[in-house]
């Protein structure tokens, strides 16, 4: 009966632990290029829009058959404030372009 009541703490504190680890799901250090599609999404900022920069490199048989890249202009989110620490060591406080935040569906 202790041991299983062991187990049963061991598992309660590994998952407790793994829920403060920042969850990094599908990271990819490599692309298999024999057939792939690989996808970058970017915006630039501009005076008062942004650009959404979207490129598609096409592989196969470990060649790259084709690159697609499209610009859109989309509405600049405006400024917002951010608080750092500056050279001198006192926070400083800037004002920065808002970040679009990328939701992406593959099927």
């Amino acid at each position: 009966m202790k041991k299983i009541q062991i187990f049963f703490l061991l598992l309660g504190v590994l998952s407790l632990h793994s829920c403060n680890e920042e969850y990094k799901e599908d990271e990819v250090s490599d692309i298999d290029k024999h057939a792939a599609i690989e996808t970058e999404l970017s915006v630039k900022h501009i005076d008062s829009a942004d650009v959404l920069i979207t490129k598609h490199k096409i592989w196969k048989n470990n060649k790259l058959f084709r690159e697609i890249i499209k610009t859109d202009t989309i509405p600049s989110l405006g400024d917002t404030l951010v608080t750092g620490e500056g050279n001198d060591g006192y926070d400083q406080t800037a004002k920065t372009k808002k970040d679009y935040e990328f939701y992406i569906t593959v099927q």
